[in-house]
């Protein structure tokens, strides 16, 4: 009995520590009703132990869905980019996905984003696995206007 409760001891120690992952004031929204792309933002709250990567995201309500940046290029102009490596979630901290900043981007609209409906969005962390989040569609919202004038889309 007391070599099962030392080997169980054992191997929650060697056990890693799991992040918790938590998502809030999450919305989408489109530029219009007739847009062929439209975005995801939301805070990421990693309350676990360990930290953890957002490096994946899915929806059926759109044919291609990206992480996304912005980038500084220099003399006024904004480039949005694929964040390949995905989005680090530190442990007991989080990661705003916001406005002008990083955000899901989603290319090939399904159908309108139309205000007051939900999206279905699978985000894949790479402690946390797949998370699925049901993201209500605020095309009012006002959070941190961004400047479209001078963004490129790029790779």
């Amino acid at each position: 009995m007391k070599l099962k409760a030392l080997t169980l001891a054992a191997l929650m120690a060697a056990s890693p520590a799991f992040a918790d992952i938590k998502v809030m004031d999450a919305y989408a929204r489109s530029a219009s009703p007739t847009a062929k792309s439209g975005a995801a933002f939301m805070q990421i709250m990693n309350t676990g132990e360990a930290d953890d990567r957002l490096v994946a995201a899915a929806s059926d309500a759109a044919a291609r869905v990206e992480l996304h940046t912005h980038k500084d290029m220099g003399e006024g102009v904004m480039r949005m980019m694929e964040v390949e490596e995905g989005f680090e979630v530190p442990a007991g901290g989080m990661h705003a996905l916001a406005r002008g900043g990083d955000h899901v981007m989603l290319m090939g609209l399904t159908g309108p984003l139309e205000q007051g409906g939900t999206i279905s969005v699978t985000l894949t962390f790479e402690q946390a696995g797949e998370m699925v989040v049901e993201i209500p569609v605020d095309n009012d919202r006002q959070d941190a206007p961004m400047d479209h004038g001078n963004m490129k889309m790029g790779n």
